[in-house]
């Protein structure tokens, strides 16, 4: 062996071994905190009133599909329902009229003018804060229906003692194919992050599928005004500016789930995540760190033992492969218990490796201006 070969063997064994130490912190030292997470026994048995708030624009068949799932909840405590109609042009208006007549507990805003300056959600989420009765708010999109009618029950029974924050989990429906199982994964991938991150007392974002938080902080916050600029961000960017390890809690529980449709086709998931990671590079610095070292490291990962099984000796490589893979099987096991994802489990080694090219295609979306529409 020339001392060329011997020094890329040591190169590529070293960067491969650094690489996976990495991945291995952050499964055991964050990711199974949620594999192992169990809900802590309170006596605390209060029913604060809920405020449920529903952002809409020209969603007239998803407020058929979705809002009865919204309105037939098992709450006996005071709650409504606001439903922000934005400029809608379909016959979202007729419908949630007639709604109205069946449920007394929903509550229409009607949205006729656009907030020029303030592009995306935000204008018309604050309007329905504004509007809110009741301190605590659950939030949701019109595409979303709660898993049960128990969800409100479950996401408002976490604020106790200093808790300000809830984040819930937003899967997506199950149906057959490879892009649905991508499409989920990915779902699961990134709540394993912010989910484990709350856990640790570093919160950085939720997702506006299924999220609550207090009234109070939102205004203490000046709502959105530090990103109103910005499309997208009504729901990561106000976690990443208000969460913190004190007043930040989680709810993973079936019960408290919301459910959507995912996207039929590639090109139209593409456009949705180009639109989502837009936000990324707002978050704070320690985030942006922590995310950035976790994604460097898991992208780099299998083109290293590539390069290990090809240019160094495969008697060390496979060991290194077994053990990353052996801790992230037993994490994923577990946590996909927990977010009753566990059919996605056997294909976890292929879709693992379809992360690698999930950031090759993605990574360009942070340095992408963000879209002015919402919708």
């Amino acid at each position: 062996m020339t001392t060329l070969n011997i020094s890329w063997w040591i190169l590529i064994f070293i960067a491969l071994s650094t690489v996976t130490l990495i991945q291995i912190f952050y499964y055991l030292y964050f990711f199974a905190r949620l594999a192992l997470y169990r809900k802590k026994q309170t006596n605390n048995s209060i029913q604060h009133p809920v405020t449920v708030i529903v952002c809409a624009r020209d969603e007239a068949a998803n407020l058929v599909k979705n809002i009865p799932g919204v309105l037939v909840q098992e709450y006996s405590t005071e709650h409504e329902v606001i439903i922000v109609n934005d400029n809608s042009i379909d016959e979202s208006k007729y419908l949630l009229e007639a709604f109205q007549k069946d449920y007394p507990q929903l509550q229409v805003l009607e949205l006729k003018q656009e907030a020029k300056l303030i592009p995306g959600k935000k204008f018309p989420l604050s309007m329905g804060i504004k509007t809110a009765r009741y301190e605590v708010l659950l939030l949701t999109d019109a595409d979303c229906i709660p898993a049960t009618e128990h969800w409100i029950q479950q996401m408002q029974a976490a604020f106790e003692d200093d808790i300000e924050i809830v984040l819930g989990y937003g899967p997506y429906h199950k149906s057959k194919g490879m892009l649905n199982r991508l499409i989920r994964f990915e779902t699961f991938h990134t709540a394993i992050q912010y989910l484990s991150y709350a856990l640790a007392g570093k919160p950085y974002m939720g997702v506006g599928r299924n999220l609550a938080y207090r009234k109070d902080i939102f205004f203490r916050n000046k709502g959105f005004s530090a990103f109103n600029h910005i499309p997208s961000g009504d729901d990561d960017l106000f976690i990443n500016r208000a969460a913190n390890a004190r007043n930040t809690a989680i709810v993973i529980n079936k019960e408290a789930h919301t459910l959507s449709d995912p996207k039929n086709s590639w090109v139209e998931w593409m456009e949705q995540k180009t639109r989502h990671y837009t936000t990324g590079k707002y978050y704070k610095g320690i985030h942006k760190f922590l995310l950035g070292l976790y994604s460097v490291s898991h992208f780099l990962f299998y083109p290293l033992v590539i390069a290990g099984f090809f240019l160094a000796d495969w008697r060390l490589i496979l060991p290194v492969l077994i053990v990353k893979l052996g801790i992230q099987a037993w994490v994923y096991r577990k946590t996909m218990e927990q977010l009753d994802e566990a059919d996605l489990w056997p294909w976890f080694p292929l879709l693992d490796l379809w992360m690698f090219i999930y950031y090759l295609i993605f990574a360009p979306a942070l340095l992408k201006k963000p879209k002015v529409v919402w919708k």
